[in-house]
């Protein structure tokens, strides 16, 4: 799948989050938080199982007493996937997290300030070949950086990175990863491109506390989707008020949407309805979406709401519904392969969705019911004579449109 972008990925150093690599050519990676208690043992893993079934390359779990630290020694070998110690104001709980074997760190240098204590960390994790993210947050942002830009601007997020970068250096350590988050889409953007011009390590990208969906998706997608079309980035978050699973698919669906990641799992697509629609294509639709998710079918499957224009409108689909006359015409690429009952349609979407992932395009094209096209096209036909070629009268508000205009144009004169 080609990229959706117009701008040639930003060239990064490329460092490793255990078996995950980040930056340079690597995949851009989805990452996620849990919200357990981390001294939580079986809790925390079921939750970290949970996420990286959907889509999850790594996760960060908090570490911030003595009990999460000894947690995470327990879940460290047995989670399926990267884990990253967060860390505020206590570097001994980096030292800890350290010793119990995390792959990775996130130092907030806004709230762990003193340079001994940050060295210290540094030596420890170049020592152990754990890679640590210098997490910059417009919202607790070191007080005399506040105060020499005049606020939380891009420039006092950039520099704040670049002084604790400056202290790693010190010590020799270079394994890192940046981040310059903010909860203003319009700011997150800004201290990015900033960052990308300043820093030649890997970007961490995220709206922080975007809040619960659907407006902390649409916040959150505004300033990660910009970023990845400019070639910005190279792991991503959403920061959601809500279960850490929906930060994980949002995150996979958002990669996947813009070529950037091989699909795993399910993309349904659904028309909006209009005057011809012979079913709740919403309702339809979210039960075609509850059933199919959990199989993790790689497809895209369409949910129309007539049998006009449906199967033509979404033929790229690897397979779709449209329904009309009490009916469903089932089709695989445009191509009508079966016609079934409309209380059936959802069933034969998902008995399909598996054997089409199992046969194949080919295979399931040539199992198709004989007359199922022309039984289609009669249910079109009938549709068009009943509802006429214009359901949604279009044509006459072209000419209301048109009149309008013209009006306007002959008072103007």
């Amino acid at each position: 799948m080609a990229p959706a972008t117009t701008t040639e990925r930003r060239t990064t150093r490329q460092i490793h989050v255990g078996k995950v690599a980040v930056g340079g050519d690597a995949p851009i990676s989805v990452q996620s938080m849990t919200t357990t208690k981390t001294a939580d043992v079986e809790g925390t893993l079921s939750q970290i199982y949970a996420l990286a079934a959907a889509g999850a390359d790594i996760v960060r779990c908090t570490c911030n007493e003595q009990e999460a630290a000894e947690g995470l020694a327990h879940i460290v070998p047995r989670s399926p996937v990267p884990i990253i110690a967060d860390i505020h104001f206590h570097h001994e709980m980096a030292l800890g997290a350290l010793a119990a074997g995390v792959q990775g760190l996130r130092l907030n240098p806004g709230n762990l300030r003193k340079e001994a204590e940050i060295k210290q960390v540094a030596a420890e994790a170049k020592d152990r070949g754990v890679p640590i993210r210098i997490g910059v947050n417009a919202g607790s942002l070191h007080p005399d950086l506040y105060k020499r830009y005049g606020g939380a601007t891009a420039e006092a997020l950039v520099e704040s990175a670049r002084m604790e970068l400056a202290f790693f250096e010190e010590v020799g350590f270079n394994d890192v990863k940046i981040s310059v988050k903010a909860s203003s889409v319009k700011l997150m953007i800004e201290a990015y491109r900033l960052a990308s011009e300043t820093f030649d390590h890997p970007l961490h990208l995220g709206v922080t506390e975007a809040g619960p969906p659907p407006a902390g998706l649409i916040k959150g997608t505004a300033g990660i989707a910009t970023l990845l079309s400019e070639g910005i980035g190279d792991t991503i978050r959403y920061s959601l008020t809500a279960d850490p699973v929906e930060e994980a698919r949002a995150g996979r669906q958002l990669l996947e949407a813009l070529g950037l990641r091989e699909r795993k799992g399910l993309d349904l697509i659904a028309c909006p309805s209009c005057g011809r629609a012979e079913i709740d294509v919403i309702g339809v639709a979210r039960a075609a979406q509850e059933a199919l998710e959990s199989l993790s079918l790689p497809i895209q499957v369409a949910v129309m709401g007539c049998v006009v224009n449906g199967p033509g409108e979404a033929r790229e689909a690897d397979l779709g519904i449209a329904a009309g006359r009490k009916r469903g015409h089932l089709f695989i690429k445009g191509k009508i392969i079966r016609v079934v009952p409309e209380d059936e349609m959802v069933a034969a979407l998902v008995e399909e969705a598996q054997k089409l992932v199992a046969e194949g395009v080919d295979a399931r094209l040539a199992a198709a019911d004989a007359g199922a096209e022309a039984e289609a096209e009669a249910d079109r036909l009938a549709l068009l004579e009943n509802r006429g070629a214009d359901a949604n009268h279009s044509a006459a508000k072209v000419e209301i449109i048109r009149k309008k205009i013209h009006e306007e144009d002959g008072d103007a004169r």
